[in-house]
């Protein structure tokens, strides 16, 4: 499979490594345009790729075409490419807040995949929410997902809504949990914890009731209920977080990010 990508940044590195330890594509097939200099020689000492300048040079050369520059630079990018992509070429866009519309419009380009991914895919356990048009065939949907897929989980929606909704949720996600982690270790430490020990008891906490919870096949309000004796140490927590308002903190907290998601695609 061909690929070309506009803009070589962490997600793009991030797909590149993905598809080349899946056997998606060869180094020989891959094609990279950035504006810095310093990130082109990265990608090809790093990946073995080819690297250039120039959008449209790079765009030409690819069956998939992934968009994944920067929010800001996307209308320039556009201009650039506009009228200059083959009717059989597919675009991947993994740019926050891009909507398909705005894609179409400004690349004069109709095959198009919208794609939401998130940092976990960093480790192959990313998860990937993606729309695409009418006018993308079976075959491009089946690379698409392949590509997302190489980066961990990946969900085909067919309304771009959804693309919005799965930005505050699993593509802002990681921040929330990170957020939460950072404050448990600080608390662990208060109360006396010393600092590696705490971050190790945090980490293995998290990591461990992650994997129970996937694992088990039990809801997450069960799991809770089960750990949490009547009167014990984890009751007394609990009703803390519910005297703080924790469930509605949260949902305040997704529902701005929702709401900044749709802001942000105009």
């Amino acid at each position: 499979m061909k690929i070309a990508f506009i803009g070589g940044g962490n997600m793009g590195e991030v797909i590149i490594s993905a598809i080349l330890a899946k056997g998606l594509s060869t180094p020989a097939d891959i094609r990279v345009s950035d504006i810095k200099d310093e990130r082109r020689q990265h990608l090809k000492q790093a990946y073995a790729v080819s690297v250039a300048g120039d959008n449209r040079a790079v765009a030409a050369e690819g069956e998939v075409v992934v968009l994944a520059v920067k929010p800001q630079n996307l209308t320039e990018v556009m201009a650039e490419l506009n009228g200059q992509l083959k009717p059989g070429q597919l675009v991947l866009s993994i740019i926050a807040g891009a909507r398909i519309d705005t894609l179409c419009r400004g690349l004069s380009h109709n095959a198009v995949v919208r794609a939401m991914p998130n940092t976990p895919a960093k480790i192959g356990q990313g998860v990937s929410v993606w729309t695409a048009t009418a006018e993308v065939t079976g075959p491009q949907k089946a690379r698409a997902g392949s590509i997302l897929g190489a980066m961990g989980g990946e969900f085909y929606v067919a309304d771009e809504k959804y693309l919005d909704m799965a930005t505050a949720v699993s593509g802002s996600g990681p921040a929330y949990i990170f957020l939460f982690v950072e404050a448990l270790v600080e608390a662990a430490v208060k109360i006396g914890l010393p600092q590696d020990m705490a971050s190790e008891l945090v980490m293995q906490t998290l990591l461990g009731s992650g994997g129970y919870l996937q694992k088990s096949g039990r809801a997450p309000a069960e799991l809770r209920r089960m750990v949490t004796s009547p009167g014990g140490t984890t009751a007394e927590a609990i009703a803390r977080f519910e005297q703080g308002g924790f469930k509605e903190l949260v949902l305040g907290a997704v529902v701005a990010a929702y709401e900044k998601a749709q802001k942000l695609g105009g």
